[in-house]
């Protein structure tokens, strides 16, 4: 058997969409009627022919908390560099309405929390929602006294 002794096959014609009753795919083309998918351009987003789609396939991961965003994080090395460029006094309470009105943090803040990153020198106060153990220490240490606000 060789490629020139082989039989021709005849292949049928494609069928040509929306010429007529008699050409067995007029009027609708073989689309039914209205709706999304009768419509031309119209990809259904995500739909993978009927197989789970990708972002069903993949595990759900991670966690996004709502009250995170509203929390202003402040280290103590921070603190100290106000303290000594004299934006905010020793004498006063450090707190978050005293360093939002000083323009420090960001008014959108609701909470502050202290971390405790830094050496303080001076001896002062401050008035916090949160505080780690190490800033606390060293606050306490230096001879200033925490508040934590609820």
């Amino acid at each position: 058997m060789k490629l020139n002794t082989l039989p021709t096959t005849t292949s049928k014609s494609k069928k040509r969409l929306g010429r007529g009753i008699g050409s067995g795919k007029g009027k609708t083309s073989g689309r039914g009627h209205k709706g999304q998918k009768s419509r031309s351009g119209v990809a259904i987003k995500s739909f993978e022919g009927g197989q789970m789609p990708l972002y069903r396939r993949l595990p759900k991961r991670g966690f996004k908390s709502i009250a995170k965003n509203d929390i202003a994080t402040i280290n103590l090395s921070k603190l100290q560099d106000i303290i000594k460029k004299k934006k905010i006094l020793p004498s006063t309470k450090i707190n978050l309405p005293n360093l939002q009105k000083s323009k420090l943090i960001n008014s959108k803040y609701k909470k502050i929390k202290v971390l405790g990153s830094g050496d303080i020198s001076d001896k002062f106060d401050v008035e916090v929602n949160f505080i780690s153990k190490s800033a606390k220490e060293k606050i306490e240490k230096s001879g200033g006294k925490v508040t934590l606000i609820k």
